[in-house]
């Protein structure tokens, strides 16, 4: 199963949105996904254990990550969410 690790600044309340949204899209698709949250800070740490990080802030790739990381803004805002969904799948089936 594919893990997907949803970042937002403390790690509750906007990835829980997010992590729900992103969980029914992926499911819609076909894909059933194990959904995780944390805090932007903890991404570093926590991301290279994951398939693919969405983050619903801004997040400034420095530590050399390389799992894919996607802005999630979409999920809140509904501008370009079909867009996000299929980059999410796309690192998802990398």
């Amino acid at each position: 199963m594919k893990r997907v690790l949803i970042a937002c600044g403390n790690g509750i309340a906007t990835s829980t949105m997010v992590a729900m949204k992103v969980k029914e899209a992926l499911k819609d698709k076909g894909i059933e996904v194990k959904v995780e949250q944390c805090k932007l800070l903890e991404v570093p740490a926590k991301g290279g254990d994951y398939d693919v990080v969405v983050t619903t802030g801004r997040y400034d790739n420095t530590t050399n990550l390389t799992t894919p990381i996607i802005s999630g803004m979409a999920f809140l805002t509904g501008i370009n969410k079909a867009a996000v969904v299929d980059e999410i799948v796309a690192a998802l089936n990398k």
